[in-house]
Formats: structure tokens, C-alpha cells, sequence
């Protein structure tokens, strides 16, 4: 049912007001002896109905428009009764929309957070709500009901008590973004609080302890009589932010001191690594040597990191795991040594130095073995050709001879046969 009304006055007040008012509009259009008849008449039924009318007399009394209580503590929902010879129980209400909900009934066992001020009293109808929740704000009625034949009927109602339940934010957290992000990207982070009365709330956004420029707060309605917050801020992540915090600083009338969450922008950046790749001794190397090629991977953030080495495109065995360091900064550093034996074959041979970070697409460096020959092996390797070359000038000469000696027997074959045909 809606919100009960209350009525001016109980019924039989109603019909005697009406009763008169009939009496008086007939003496007002009939003759002067009828008149004073029907004038006695009505005096005599008022000093019949004189006497004491119990129902006349009731008073339901709900002295309070509103009230305001934080969660936790407990309502005082004040109402008297007097003068009551009605039979009917007295209820508390409250209003849901076009519903109301029973709170106490005096013909039932309470609800268990629901007590009576005095119990058993006929005039104190005042009631108690403890551990009060959010839930419980609404509009609270005080209700006599009449004893119907087939149900109960309002009778008299209270004008209603405005409950307002003063909440602290809930819920409070700072999120960032979903994947990491590169120093220059600018991202944004969001701070969020729920289930807190009433609407006014203050939000601040600090880095490293500096205030931040930041929109105002979005408030939204939750349910239940309370308010949702968020807020937005947006930072160009730098290198440095690996040991940064973002603090979220939320400010409300229900809070001795401010709330404050911080984020770890160690969370959302991610720092690429440099790499480089060291020759030891340098370029060009003599034959036989060893090489050491040390890869040096630096300034790099998480240290979720992968270190391979290729020879002319294919895995080398770099030996031991390197170790990882972590800097000054933060972030980590790392090297890898691969030892190569300087042979002839691998002259021009490329040794690349190829990293994986936090599964993004590789990065390296690479460098070219450049092999030194020796003075004596390049004299040796000088005479060999020579001989070679003297080789192939002999070969030369004995075809060219072949040749020659070819084309003078065919001429004089020419000349014999020419001769003898003249």
C-alpha cells in the first residue's frame, strides 16, 4: 500500500459535523415555528453526544522530520500514542515506493535489530534500530491501525521521520592500465569508492607526494541511498617512474582523516634494454686466438628477460646463465660472454647477441670476426699462386703449340691437294 495519510479526525467526529450542518441548513429554509423546533432538537442531540468520545480524544505523535545517523550506530524512532481505546495494533513503516515495509508490529516478535524504548507500554511506541546500515535510510511511519473484520485499517499515521544514514567510502582502490606501457606513453589511471552518504566528497591525486592536476571527480547514485565515485589522472610515464607511487587521497564528512590508496607505477612502465656487443682483443684477430664477445644488456625494466646468441643465424652455446643485477635506478642489468676459437673458417663468420624482453620482439647487436693472417702464411699463400700461375702459362703454351702445329699440317695438306688437281 502507499504511504498512509493521516485523517483530520476519526470518523464519528465526520458524521456529527455533518449532522449539524444538514440541521442547521433546514432551520435556515423553514418556517419560524419549525425553525425553534428543529433548533431544539439539535440542541438536545448535542447535549446527548456531550459526554466523553474516546475515539475524538487519540493523538499519534511523530515529532521527528529527520534524522541523521552513521552506519554502525543506532536510530531512535520516536512516537506517543494517547487517549487509545481503539481496538488495532500500532505499526512501524517504512516507505518503498508504492510498498511499505513493516519494521515493528506490536502483534509480532520485532525484526532482530528492532527493539522497544519501553516495553509493554500502551502510550511509548518509540523504537530502536541498531548496527544501522546504508539499507535503512527511507521515510519511517508511525501507524495506528483499527481492527477490521477482514484486515486491519489505517487509522491515524505520523507525518514520517526522514532517516538519512551518513556512510564513509567503501571499497576504495586504484587501478591502472591493463598492459605496460613504454616511458612517453601517456596513460591513465582511475580511483574508485563506493557506498558512502552524503554526496560532497573530495578527491586528490599525488605523485611521489607532489599534487597532480586532475578532472573533477565523477558522483554517480548507487543503490540503497548512497554514492559512487570516480576519478581519472593521466601520466607520461618516464624511466624513472620505476620507483614512482601515484596516491589517491579521498576526503568525506563521515572520515576523521582522509583515505589514501597508492598505485606502483612500477605496475604499469616498461624500460627496453640497450644492447651492445664488445670484441676482446678488437678486430682483426690473429688465427688460433680466442675471442671473447661480451653482450651487455642494460637499463631494462621488468627483469623478465631472455639472452641468446647466434653464429651466422644459428643457436651458439654461450655457456653459464649470466647474472642479473639490479641498478641504483631500479631497473637491471646483465652480461653474457661467448668464447670463440679464431679459426680460418670462421673469418667473417656474425656473432649476434639477441634479447627478449617481457615477450616483446627481440632486439640485439651483432659483430663480425675479422681474422688476421700472419706474414709468413700470406708469403706462402703469395708463392703458391705463383707457382699456380706458372702452371697455367705452361698449360697455355702447350695448347697454343698443339694449335700451330695443327693449322701448318693442314695447310700443307691444302697445297699438296691444290697441286695435284691442276
Amino acid at each position: 500500500m502507499g504511504v498512509p495519510q493521516s485523517p483530520r479526525a476519526g470518523p464519528g467526529q465526520g458524521g456529527r459535523r455533518r449532522d449539524v450542518g444538514h440541521a442547521m441548513a433546514a432551520a435556515a429554509r423553514a418556517p419560524a415555528p419549525t425553525c425553534l423546533l428543529l433548533l431544539l432538537l439539535l440542541c438536545r442531540g448535542l447535549g446527548a453526544s456531550s459526554g466523553p468520545r474516546t475515539d475524538r480524544s487519540i493523538q499519534l505523535q511523530q515529532p521527528q522530520e529527520e534524522v541523521s545517523v552513521s552506519v554502525g550506530q543506532t536510530l531512535t524512532l520516536r512516537c506517543s500514542i494517547s487517549g487509545d481505546d481503539i481496538a488495532g495494533p500500532v505499526k512501524w513503516l517504512k516507505a518503498l515506493g508504492s510498498k511499505n515495509q513493516t519494521i515493528y508490529d506490536q502483534k509480532v516478535s520485532p525484526l532482530p535489530r528492532v527493539t522497544r524504548a519501553v516495553n509493554e507500554s500502551s502510550t511509548n511506541l518509540t523504537i530502536y534500530i541498531s548496527n544501522v546500515q546504508v539499507e535503512d535510510a527511507g521515510t519511517y511511519y508511525c501507524v495506528k491501525f483499527r481492527k477490521g473484520d477482514e484486515q486491519d485499517e489505517v487509522y491515524l499515521s505520523g507525518r514520517g521521520t526522514k532517516v538519512l544514514v551518513r556512510a564513509s567510502p567503501a571499497s576504495m582502490a586504484v587501478s591502472g592500465p591493463e598492459h605496460r606501457a613504454e616511458p612517453g606513453s601517456s596513460v591513465r589511471f582511475t580511483c574508485t569508492a563506493g557506498g558512502f552518504f552524503p554526496r560532497e566528497i573530495g578527491v586528490k591525486w599525488l605523485k611521489n607526494g607532489a599534487p597532480m592536476t586532475a578532472p573533477q571527480p565523477q558522483v554517480t547514485a548507487g543503490q540503497t541511498n548512497s554514492y559512487n565515485m570516480s576519478s581519472t589522472a593521466e601520466v607520461t610515464l618516464q624511466a624513472a617512474d620505476v620507483r614512482s607511487r601515484l596516491t589517491c587521497v579521498v576526503d568525506h564528512a563521515t572520515l576523521r582523516t582522509p583515505l589514501m590508496r597508492t598505485y606502483n607505477l612500477s605496475n604499469a612502465v616498461r624500460v627496453p634494454p640497450t644492447v651492445r656487443v664488445l670484441t676482446e682483443p678488437p678486430n682483426p684477430v690473429e688465427v688460433n686466438k680466442t675471442v671473447n664477445f661480451t653482450c651487455s644488456v642494460e637499463g631494462f625494466y621488468p627483469d623478465a628477460v631472455t639472452l641468446t646468441w647466434l653464429e651466422n643465424g644459428m643457436k651458439a652455446n654461450a655457456g653459464r646463465r649470466p647474472r642479473l643485477r639490479e641498478t641504483s635506478q631500479g631497473t637491471f642489468k646483465l652480461r653474457s660472454l661467448l668464447e670463440v676459437q679464431a679459426t680460418v673458417e670462421k673469418n667473417q663468420s656474425v656473432f649476434t647477441c639477441q634479447v627478449v624482453h617481457d615477450s616483446q620482439s627481440p632486439v640485439g647487436s651483432a659483430v663480425t670476426l675479422q681474422i688476421a693472417v700472419p706474414a709468413a702464411d700470406r708469403g706462402a699463400s703469395n708463392q703458391s699462386l705463383a707457382d699456380k700461375g706458372q702452371h697455367l702459362l705452361s698449360l697455355y703454351g702447350l695448347w697454343i703449340g698443339l694449335l700451330l702445329e695443327k693449322g701448318i699440317f693442314g695447310l700443307v695438306l691444302f697445297f699438296l691437294f691444290k697441286r695435284r688437281m691442276q
